[in-house]
């Protein structure tokens, strides 16, 4: 590996050294959005690159909402992202999240929509949550097909973008951000397991009433 390819972490504990990657996912995708100052942010999903998501696209300055189907989660974004409104979608179909929307942006709508489900249902529905000339970001994979109105898609002017990345800016980004006290990681990492431990915490940590955030296994 080039030497140009490290980034030192002097300073950081080794779990805030390894939460820098994740949370430079989502810087990375406020960055290709391009929110900014002013603009209103819907981040779709609550998980580890979505809570990234949210806390910088803050940070950039936007008015963040998030959207997620678990109340824990979205309790969880408020306080520790700062989000300003939360949206729980669990049993709601598009059309009411849609309503919703309308009411929270005066009818304007979020300006740039940010997709970290991985869900394609979740993805298809998030085409008609955007502004007129928005961007929608894709950070969340899924392993499917997508399909989406093509009529709706272009009378919006709508600006679709993938992201998957990160780089050297963004992790320099994160580093200045856990450093500061900006993000605190301490609470970004829920759960803890010896590493003699980890096979049998996985099927708990994969369950959804776990509420897990960011899991740590530790090695002597």
């Amino acid at each position: 590996m080039p030497v140009t390819n490290l980034l030192r972490a002097d300073g950081l504990s080794f779990d805030q050294a390894a939460m820098l990657e994740p949370l430079a996912i989502g810087a990375h995708a406020v960055r290709r959005s391009g929110a900014g100052e002013g603009q209103t942010v819907l981040v779709i999903g609550a998980g580890p690159i979505g809570l990234g998501v949210m806390v910088f696209a803050r940070l950039a300055g936007a008015r963040v909402l998030a959207m997620d189907v678990s109340g824990e989660r979205l309790a969880f974004c408020r306080t520790w992202a700062g989000v300003e409104h939360s949206l729980d979608a669990a049993g709601l179909a598009a059309p009411q999240m849609v309503k919703r929307l309308a009411e929270l942006t005066d009818g304007e709508f979020p300006a740039v929509v940010i997709d970290a489900t991985g869900n394609a249902g979740s993805m298809t529905d998030a085409f008609g949550y955007l502004a007129h000339g928005g961007t929608l970001v894709f950070v969340g994979l899924t392993q499917g097909s997508i399909t989406f109105s093509h009529p709706e898609f272009h009378k919006r002017e709508t600006t679709l973008m993938a992201s998957r990345n990160a780089t050297r800016e963004d992790f320099d980004r994160v580093l200045r951000a856990v450093k500061n006290g900006t993000v605190d990681i301490g609470r970004y990492i829920t759960h803890r397991a010896k590493h003699d431990d980890m096979i049998e915490r996985f099927a708990h940590w994969l369950r959804p009433e776990s509420n897990v955030i960011k899991a740590v296994v530790e090695w002597p």
